[in-house]
């Protein structure tokens, strides 16, 4: 089993994250994470989804969601040629007392503060997914109470495999 990462570019109608994620259900295919957001054009949408699986479901996978009629491109992103981030925020358990350790922790890794109660303590970290779990790791001995996390988003990197919109409208 292996993870791979689809950035998908897709048009921007009703229901497309719906026919893609439904693609998966029905073939029983795992989605481990999956983001999507507009590109600087409105009328594309940018989604990144990670499933794990073997070489045949990974290959199945990109050449069903290719076949999808709001699919415009389908890129398999990997770890060299790529920038992949996530956000998690983490709300802890913080008294007085651990509230300094906790901040400590979170400044090693350029974490922001982002609430501060009387028992609690909001903390967003943005990075690659290893430098998440890194961090977690740490705060294993602290009491969490809520947790979020976005999924992976990414893109790959320099210009030579960029679609152009003036492309597709042509």
């Amino acid at each position: 089993m292996r993870k791979q990462v689809y950035s998908l570019l897709v048009d921007n109608n009703p229901g497309v994250l719906s026919r893609i994620s439904g693609l998966f259900s029905r073939r029983s295919y795992s989605i481990d994470s999956i983001t999507a957001g507009m590109t600087s054009d409105a009328r594309f949408t940018r989604i990144t989804v990670v499933a794990s699986g073997d070489e045949q479901i990974l290959s199945q996978i990109e050449k069903q969601v290719r076949k999808l009629e709001d699919v415009i491109e389908i890129k398999l992103l990997n770890d060299n040629d790529s920038v992949y981030r996530e956000l998690v925020m983490v709300k802890v358990r913080a008294d007085a007392m651990q509230r300094p350790q906790i901040i400590a922790i979170a400044d090693i890794f350029r974490a922001k503060i982002v609430d501060v109660e009387k028992e609690s303590l909001i903390i967003e970290l943005t990075g690659n997914p290893s430098k998440l779990e890194a961090f977690l790791n740490l705060l294993d001995g602290y009491e969490i109470l809520e947790l979020a996390r976005t999924g992976i988003t990414g893109l790959s990197r320099g210009i030579k495999d960029i679609t152009y919109v003036e492309d597709i409208i042509d």
